[in-house]
């Protein structure tokens, strides 16, 4: 019988053999060495926050692995022998394979700062992070002041778990302006706004110089690049991106740049082994999707797509139209298409902004067709069906917004506000047909 091994029990390795399972009565093994179980590893913040148990994370109960007969096991592969079909693990222990499946996911950036593996300095991607969190920053008393360097999602999900109990925090961001090379300015300074409000002490345009430890190795502060301000701290949260999690095949024969690199079929240049989920490099970007995307709705439609190709039907990974959403404290976030940092010589852009509340949303079309390109919006929920409908079928900028109300998701008690987005369209867009405002009867009557 073919024997399947998986490394990698993230949402990419555990789809996969989900999914092989549904398809063949094929052996399958799944390794890691993080923990026993798969688990949610988005909702990590929530335990620190106290809003749900670590073993809440996990989605399938311990029986659920023997019912389907896919067999756990713990361990660390250091070395991947290809000739042979082996792995091999830190302790020494071989394991055979006849198709492998690398899932092995990311692992925070470190760029070489003095003191970067001291006590009390983590990220927050792996349960580990979060142990570490929770022994040197379990309240205000143990931890007097965190440092956060490093901006974008996981940043600001760590400085929201922090400030949940508490604890000062000092946000070290390289950029002028947080996460503006993903979000347009007007996005970007709604939320440096939050982030202030939310009394966090947001550093723009800073880099670190070091983190400086005691006798025993643990943190006591950091240093400041541009200014050498010392910065005195308990804990630090290493948070300036993730990359692939390879280093186990630098010296093997799987070809990698910064990832595993695959074909759209998810094959790397070795027969019967493939690279799904975060560690997974594109040949070829598909569109203007990047080539590496830690993306937890992607490593499950990888896992999905791999188990097909594994089970005799082979087909290409099509990741479809771009979308996201995160939170950044209160505001929660959601993207659809593209809407870019900087707009595009082909584009034009529609923005909105509630004048005393924290919503926006942001438009992005073409010029001269008008065909819509993407938007985004905070603290106004919309469904993604209406939107990946909208790109599929190429419609109009128009056309998106005369039906804005069909994609509001918000609860119905939520106070909406189509009419006065649409007032302001119209009035930006006089020389073109102005929209009639449909169906607002349903908004008015609430």
């Amino acid at each position: 019988m073919e024997h399947i091994v998986i490394i990698g029990n993230g949402i990419s390795g555990i789809t996969a053999a989900r999914h092989i399972r549904k398809l063949s009565d094929k052996q399958i093994t799944v390794i890691s060495s993080e923990t026993d179980a798969f688990f949610s590893r988005t909702a990590l913040m929530y335990v620190y926050m106290g809003h749900m148990r670590f073993e809440d994370t996990q989605p399938y109960e311990s029986w659920f692995w023997k019912k389907n007969n896919i067999q756990l096991k713990k361990g660390f592969v250091s070395k991947v022998h290809t000739e042979k079909k082996q792995l091999e693990f830190n302790d020494g222990e071989f394991f055979d394979y006849d198709t492998l499946l690398i899932a092995t996911g990311s692992k925070p950036n470190k760029f070489g700062w003095p003191g970067q593996n001291a006590k009390g300095v983590t990220g927050l991607y792996h349960k580990q992070d979060l142990e570490t969190v929770e022994k040197y920053a379990p309240n205000n008393q143990v931890c007097k002041r965190a440092v956060i360097v490093g901006g974008g999602l996981i940043g600001i999900e760590l400085a929201e778990m922090l400030h949940s109990r508490n604890i000062p925090v000092t946000f070290l961001v390289r950029e002028q302006s947080f996460w503006d090379g993903v979000l347009p300015k007007q996005e970007s300074q709604l939320i440096n706004k939050e982030i202030k409000d939310n009394h966090i002490d947001l550093r723009l345009g800073v880099n670190l110089k070091e983190i400086r430890t005691n006798e025993d190795g643990k943190v006591t502060s950091v240093i400041v690049a541009e200014t050498g301000e010392e910065i005195a701290c308990d804990m630090v949260g290493l948070t300036a991106g993730v990359s692939p999690n390879i280093d186990f095949l630098r010296d093997s024969a799987i070809e990698v740049g910064r990832g595993v690199k695959v074909n759209q079929f998810l094959e790397t240049n070795i027969p019967n082994i493939y690279a799904i989920g975060d560690c997974a490099e594109q040949r070829q970007a598909i569109g203007n999707r990047r080539t590496i995307e830690a993306v937890w709705y992607t490593g499950r439609m990888m896992g999905e797509t791999v188990a097909q190709t594994v089970c005799g039907n082979r087909i290409t990974y099509k990741p479809g139209h771009w979308f996201n959403s995160a939170k950044f404290f209160d505001i929660e976030y959601q993207t659809y298409g593209w809407v870019w940092a900087t707009t595009k010589e082909n584009e034009a852009r529609f923005y909105w902004q509630h004048p005393y509340q924290k919503k926006c949303i942001h438009v992005s079309y073409d010029k001269k067709s008008r065909q819509f390109i993407g938007i985004n919006t905070f603290g106004i929920r919309m469904r993604h069906a209406f939107f990946d409908n909208a790109l599929r079928k190429n419609k109009t900028i128009d056309y998106v917004m005369e039906h804005l109300s069909d994609a509001n998701f918000d609860p119905e008690f939520y106070k909406l506000h189509e009419p006065d987005i649409l007032a302001k369209f119209n009035q930006e867009n006089q020389s073109n047909i102005r929209l009639k405002k449909r169906s607002w009867t349903r908004i008015f009557n609430r």
